[in-house]
């Protein structure tokens, strides 16, 4: 059954664009998207999205990309246009593809940040394992868990990035913001590709954009790109790695902008 997400809107539409919804990635939510949905906003209705077990969204032991395609459909549906624009980034990317496919006349155009339609080998497996393994209850502060994570996470910001989703109650009691177990258990399908049922192509605009230093698109991966998404565009910032709506985030507004713009 598809999850209501939690959703937080920027902008009204006034410029007349369609609306946009953007997606995150895995151990993220929507505030991550904040800024850039800020600066969208200022010519369109924009929603940030939190995808299932991740953020404020309800959490469910499906973690595949039908089920997050079909949350995101349902929760659309909900806030009133006929159609959107989808934004999504790495693990949201994929999950954009897939609504896009299975609901083209409902995805007016498709931007996807720094991912493809193919398989990846993956390290998250450690992450996961190690954010599952910390006692909480000999956590008191977020600096104790940054170190008690420092052996499996060596990079500080990776660390600082997934300790966003450790929380502090009133009293004082942490707690994860994510459903570590079902993302544990379903990390073999997060890291692939559905084989999805009968499929047409996407017939409509797609925008793939690419950070020039990141290994997760390359022109190899092209071929797999146009095969699902034939009227595709790729863009590569090439000073930018994985997380290039953050690193640089005016060369990925030049890039989408008039994408989107042509929409409207």
């Amino acid at each position: 059954m598809a999850l209501r997400l939690a959703a937080v809107e920027y902008g009204a539409g006034q410029g007349g664009d369609a609306p946009v919804a953007v997606l995150h990635g895995l151990f993220g939510s929507g505030r991550n998207w904040a800024t850039a949905a800020r600066r969208l906003a200022a010519h369109r209705r924009v929603v940030t999205l939190d995808l299932r077990n991740h953020g404020s969204s309800p959490w469910a032991d499906a973690m595949d990309y039908q089920a997050l395609a079909e949350d995101v459909i349902a929760t659309l549906r909900t806030l009133g246009p006929e159609q959107w624009a989808l934004i999504g980034h790495s693990m949201g990317g994929k999950a954009a593809m897939v609504a896009a496919l299975s609901s083209p006349d409902f995805v007016e155009r498709l931007v996807v940040v720094d991912i493809a339609p193919v398989l990846y080998r993956t390290h998250h497996h450690g992450h996961v394992r190690a954010m599952r393994g910390l006692d909480l209850s000999r956590i008191k502060r977020r600096g104790e868990a940054d170190a008690a994570l420092a052996c499996a996470v060596p990079d500080a910001a990776e660390r600082s990035f997934l300790l966003q989703n450790l929380v502090f109650s009133e009293t004082g009691e942490p707690r994860w913001r994510l459903n570590l177990a079902a993302i544990e258990a379903g990390m073999s399908d997060l890291v692939g590709w559905p084989a999805l049922p009968a499929v047409a192509a996407y017939p409509r605009p797609a925008l793939f954009v690419a950070g020039g230093r990141s290994d997760y698109v390359r022109p190899q991966q092209e071929p797999d790109i146009r095969g699902f998404f034939p009227n595709a565009q790729i863009a590569y910032i090439p000073e930018a790695g994985h997380w290039l709506h953050a690193e640089r985030p005016q060369a990925f507004l030049d890039v989408i902008e008039p994408f989107l713009a042509a929409g409207g």
